[in-house]
């Protein structure tokens, strides 16, 4: 009789992450027992366990020796390496997710776009200068936007900011698209790119991190519109909070 087929420990921990945000073991609740899990999952208790360990580090599961394993608030109990995860699953993520994402941006962008201007003005110079070649592709600029903030978070010279930005490399990768695939989204983009240069090539750390907070400020509120048009169905309009001038 054939042996259950060998998934990668990688695709058994996709499925079970994938339960956990559907509700099907819900925050607060157990885990079935491996053996039972391992044959509904139709894999090998040893490719079980690495996969439960891997959600363990995350903060998704707590493994208790001799007893069910409990899901964890994984809102509360996860760690970087969790947004990773949460990334393979944009369609369980919950609506105000992104929302959630720029709102921590906000909190660390500024410093550290001070942080970049004060210590390496030049180079900060020469990355907004890649702004002026960006084609009209939303991957294109959510790359570009991603190294920026990436490269300014290692400027400043703090590595803690390049650390916890690297937790959230997945999902802006597979959410920022949709906030670049809008017009609106990559003119307010460039001219935030533009301001910030102006603050680097002035050697203005306070204006650089002013022309940020407002910038991250205002993306909050267009991103929440152009969720809503987009729910609906209606085509974006400018509206005041992408203001053009300084």
């Amino acid at each position: 009789m054939a042996g259950p087929r060998q998934l990668p420990a990688a695709k058994v921990e996709w499925r079970l992450v994938d339960a956990i945000l559907s509700g099907t073991y819900p925050p607060g609740g157990t885990l079935p027992a491996e053996r039972e899990l391992a044959h509904g999952l139709g894999v090998a208790r040893p490719t079980l366990r690495e996969a439960l360990h891997r959600l363990a580090s995350q903060g998704w599961i707590t493994i208790r020796q001799g007893r069910p394993t409990v899901v964890n608030d994984y809102w509360t109990t996860g760690n970087p390496r969790l947004l990773g995860a949460l990334a393979e699953h944009p369609e369980r993520l919950p609506g105000p997710f992104v929302g959630w994402l720029l709102e921590a941006r906000l909190a660390l962008a500024p410093a550290y776009a001070r942080a970049a201007v004060r210590e390496a003005a030049a180079q900060v110079v020469a990355l907004l200068a890649g702004a002026e070649s960006l084609t009209p592709d939303p991957h294109s600029y959510a790359c570009f936007d991603w190294e920026l903030h990436r490269a300014l978070a290692r400027l400043g010279g703090n590595p803690v900011y390049t650390l916890i930005l690297n937790g959230f490399e997945e999902l802006y990768a597979r959410l920022a698209p949709r906030y670049f695939e809008r017009a609106e989204g990559r003119a307010f983009s460039r001219r935030f790119y533009a301001r910030l240069l102006d603050a680097a090539m002035d050697r203005n750390p306070a204006a650089a991190e002013r022309v940020t907070c407002r910038a991250m400020a205002v993306s909050i509120r267009l991103w929440k519109r152009l969720d809503r048009e987009r729910a609906v169905g209606t085509p974006a309009t400018p509206g005041s909070e992408a203001p053009t001038g300084r």
